[in-house]
């Protein structure tokens, strides 16, 4: 009879401990150790698995890694160029956001214009999967489906086939006999990452996982699933609208600053070639609160409407505070610069900050941009509809300069703008369009809202 032990696992950090704890020793987590039964008969090495020889640095030959598209511009800019042979990822998102839609249509793709693929659905009947794919008009000879949640009957598929890709709907539901705990527990779930990646490794195959949300936002499972893959993507959008954004937070092949854009319709994801006009489709025309920001993600310049409303705070509570697509930190900054150093009276206000469209915006280049919005809606005065704004503010009221000045300003000429409000320091004299110079806050202020009162 085999003999088993009964350890915990932290399903944050994936830190091991003999005995329950309240809270991780850690990570500092709390209610995070679940209980794991592991076997002393569990081993495991795939037989295509082939021992490494160590070699010296200098005789390793560099060749570029050759990669394949996935046939959507965007997610090929997402992952640095497309998807390279032998690679293990992660695609993680909220429960509907179209994260099976978006990997059937890049299994039909690859099978139609690179080699065979092999689609594994752990959730769906394969007459579900059939009916999805007559929707998004999807019959490549070369894509195989399979009903499957055992690891190692997939490993085994994939050493006898070979494919060029290879999609698992999703990690939660596969298992290993080995493990006697349920299918998406921490146990189940690291050791059918360990042997998908011995699989892609050992054959050449790529291998997408598709992965599950907690409610916090974070990808289902211990951290060291994303420790094993080679890339991680999120899949972002709301509910009540119809663009979806995927984001890298790890990528071993390319950036991670970089992020596709595509909208959800009937016949399925769709690219969006033009996201700094959809973006700015539905601005509304001299309104106060609204700004024009270009910001910058990875190498993709994008105009976004950055809003915000000031309205006095009542019943004598603390003011409220609540931003959307923006750091809560940063905003707070900022608004205890615009009381310090410009002297509004926002300590008995509520100050909302929204985003347009879904985006979220991490660089402090847009600083300024908050800072004009909630002061234009202090005031109530609109800002001039051709004008954008961009910079970062420091602690002293002090605007810095900004990187990709060149890249913003061509966005800006290009959709028809005027005039763009920067850091003097970028200034070069070879703007494609109008812009003003500024080194304070004051300054910024008094040309985005001097003109217009």
């Amino acid at each position: 009879m085999a003999k088993t032990t009964i350890r915990y696992i932290c399903q944050n950090c994936g830190a091991e401990s003999l005995r329950w704890m309240g809270k991780c020793a850690n990570c500092g987590e709390w209610n995070t150790l679940v209980e794991e039964t592991v076997s002393k008969q569990e081993k495991y090495k795939g037989a295509w698995v082939k021992r490494s020889t160590p070699l010296p640095l200098t005789e390793i030959s560099t060749v570029d890694e050759p990669r394949f598209s996935t046939g959507s511009k965007e997610l090929d800019r997402v992952l640095g160029g497309g998807l390279v042979p032998g690679c293990l990822g992660l695609i993680g998102g909220d429960p509907g956001i179209g994260k099976s839609t978006l990997l059937l249509q890049v299994a039909g793709s690859v099978a139609q214009h690179t080699g065979s693929v092999l689609y594994v659905t752990g959730e769906e009947s394969l007459t579900q999967l059939k009916l999805r794919a007559e929707r998004l008009g999807i019959a490549a000879r070369d894509l195989t489906v399979v009903s499957e949640s055992h690891t190692g009957h997939i490993c085994s598929l994939i050493e006898e086939e070979r494919p060029k890709l290879v999609i698992v709907d999703s990690i939660q539901t596969m298992f290993v006999d080995e493990v006697p705990s349920p299918p998406g527990s921490v146990g189940q779930v690291r050791e059918s990452t360990g042997r998908f990646l011995q699989a892609a490794k050992g054959t050449g195959t790529a291998v997408l996982l598709v992965g599950h949300v907690t409610k916090g936002g974070s990808l289902a499972g211990p951290k060291v699933l994303e420790h094993a893959v080679d890339f991680v993507l999120y899949f972002e959008g709301e509910s009540h609208t119809s663009f979806r954004i995927i984001r890298s937070v790890k990528n071993r092949f390319g950036s991670t600053h970089e992020v596709g854009i595509f909208e959800m319709t009937e016949a399925g994801l769709q690219e969006v070639s033009n996201p700094s006009q959809m973006l700015l489709a539905q601005r509304p025309t001299n309104s106060s609160g609204s700004v024009v920001v270009p910001c910058l993600e990875g190498t993709r310049p994008l105009l976004v409407e950055v809003q915000a409303l000031v309205a006095p705070a009542h019943f004598g509570g603390p003011p409220r505070r609540q931003t959307t697509g923006v750091d809560y930190q940063r905003f707070s900054i900022i608004l205890a610069v615009l009381e310090k150093r410009c002297g509004y009276a926002l300590q008995t206000q509520d100050v909302f900050v929204n985003v347009a469209g879904g985006i979220r915006l991490e660089e402090p280049a847009v600083d300024l941009g908050i800072a004009v919005a909630v002061a234009s809606s202090d005031k109530n005065c609109s800002i001039d509809p051709y004008c954008a704004v961009i910079g970062e503010i420091g602690l002293s009221g002090e605007i810095r300069a900004v990187r990709g000045i060149s890249q913003r300003l061509h966005e800006l000429a290009r959709l028809g703008f005027k005039k763009c409000i920067i850091p003097k320091p970028n200034i070069t004299g070879s703007e494609p369009l109008e812009v003003a110079g500024v080194s304070t806050i004051q300054e910024a202020l008094s040309q985005a809202l001097g003109s217009r009162r």
